[in-house]
C-alpha cells in the first residue's frame, strides 16, 4: 500500500534527518528513508534539491564531469527493450548500419576533446559483443586514448568473465550497462534478456577491476515503491557513475504513447538519486531536454555532477556550447571525476 503523502509540515524534520545521516554520520539512506523522502508533495520538491546539492558538494566537490558518446554500431539489435528505436523487432526501427571505421570514431573523439570531456563512451546496439566485435573495439580503445588523451569507456551489452576481463586488460576505463529499471518491473521492458543478466554483467565489471557506469531509465510507467527498490539495487553495485536517463517516446516503440515526466518531477527524482548515491557521478544522459526544457540549470543544482554533452545515441541533444555555457553561468568547473564510495 503507497503511504500517505508527507505534507511540508513534517517534511522539515525529514530532511533534517536525511542531512544528518548523510553529512554528519555519513552513511547511506535506508530503504524507508528513501520511501518517505519520495513522498513529498510537490512544495517539498525545492528543499529536496536543495539538500541533495549539499550533499553533492560535501561527498563529490564541484566539478562536474563533460563525456561524449558515440554509437559505433547503430541500429539492427534483437532485443527488445520497449523504450530503444535500435530494436529490429519494432515497427519504425532504425535500420543497421555498419561498424564505423578507425578514422571516424578518432575524429568523433578530437571533436570531444573540444568540450573539455573527460571521458569518451564507444557504444554498440548488441545484446553482447561476438569476437569480431571484441577485437574492433580492443583495437579502437588505445588509438583513442593516444591520439586524444581521452579516457575511453565502452558499452556493448551483456559480457561473460573472458570478455571483461579483456576488455580490463585492454584499457577499458569505464563500462557502462544500465540496469534501466527495478527487476520487479523489468519483464514489462525487456523479455529477450532478464535482469539478472544485466546485474551479473554489471557485477563481472566490478570483478575486473574497470570503473562501473550503471544508469537508470525514469518515466517508462514504473511506480515510486519500483524507483526506490532501483536506487537500493544501484547501492547494492556500488557504481562509480549513474547515468540518469528520462523516456523520450520515440515511434514504432511500444512506449511510443507515454507522456515525458513533469519537470518539477524529474527534478524530484535527480534529488532522491543523489541522496541514495551520495558519492556517485550523476550523469545527466538523455531525454533531458524534452523532460526539463528550460529548468535543465536547476538539476545542475538538485544533484547533478556529469554531463553528456552533444548528441545521444538516437536522439538529438543541445549543442555543447550551451552546455558549457550553463556551467558557466553556474560557477561549476569541468574535470574527471572518480567515484567516491
Amino acid at each position: 500500500m503507497k503511504a500517505a503523502t508527507v505534507t511540508s509540515s513534517n517534511y522539515r524534520t525529514m530532511l533534517r534527518q536525511a542531512e544528518s545521516a548523510l553529512i554528519d554520520e555519513r552513511r547511506m539512506l535506508t530503504a524507508p528513508e528513501l520511501s518517505r523522502l519520495a513522498d513529498v508533495e510537490d512544495d517539498g520538491v525545492p528543499a529536496l534539491a536543495s539538500l541533495a546539492h549539499e550533499v553533492r558538494l560535501e561527498w563529490c566537490g564541484p566539478t562536474v564531469e563533460v563525456e561524449g558518446i558515440l554509437s559505433v554500431k547503430t541500429g539492427g539489435c534483437p532485443e527488445d527493450c520497449h523504450f530503444c528505436s535500435q530494436s529490429a523487432r519494432f515497427e519504425e526501427a532504425m535500420p543497421a548500419t555498419p561498424f564505423l571505421d578507425a578514422d571516424e570514431v578518432l575524429a568523433a573523439a578530437r571533436e570531444t576533446v573540444g568540450t573539455g570531456a573527460s571521458e569518451f563512451c564507444i557504444v554498440l546496439a548488441v545484446r553482447g559483443p561476438d569476437e569480431r566485435m571484441m577485437t574492433r573495439i580492443l583495437e579502437m580503445v588505445p588509438m583513442v586514448q593516444e591520439e586524444t588523451g581521452l579516457n575511453v569507456a565502452v558499452s556493448a551489452g551483456i559480457l561473460d568473465r573472458d570478455q571483461a576481463e579483456r576488455f580490463a586488460a585492454g584499457g577499458v576505463h569505464r563500462y557502462n550497462h544500465n540496469l534501466e529499471t527495478a527487476r520487479s518491473f523489468f519483464p514489462a521492458i525487456a523479455t529477450t534478456h532478464t535482469w539478472d543478466d544485466r546485474y551479473r554483467t554489471c557485477e563481472l565489471v566490478r570483478e575486473t577491476g574497470m570503473e562501473l557506469c550503471c544508469g537508470a531509465l525514469l518515466g517508462m510507467g514504473e511506480s515510486v515503491e519500483q524507483r526506490v527498490e532501483l536506487l537500493l539495487q544501484l547501492q547494492s553495485l556500488d557504481p562509480t557513475e549513474v547515468p540518469l536517463n528520462f523516456l523520450n517516446p520515440r515511434p514504432g516503440t511500444p512506449l511510443m504513447l507515454r507522456r515525458p515526466m513533469r519537470p518539477l518531477e524529474a527534478i524530484r527524482w535527480i534529488a532522491l538519486f543523489r541522496l541514495g548515491l551520495p558519492g556517485v557521478i550523476l550523469r545527466y544522459a538523455g531525454g533531458r531536454e524534452v523532460t526539463l526544457r528550460e529548468l535543465q540549470a536547476i538539476g545542475m543544482t538538485a544533484g547533478i555532477n556529469a554531463l553528456i554533452v552533444g548528441n545521444y545515441l538516437t536522439t538529438l541533444g543541445r549543442h555543447p556550447d550551451e552546455d558549457l555555457r550553463m556551467l558557466e553561468d553556474l560557477g561549476m568547473p569541468v574535470g574527471a571525476l572518480t567515484g567516491i564510495i
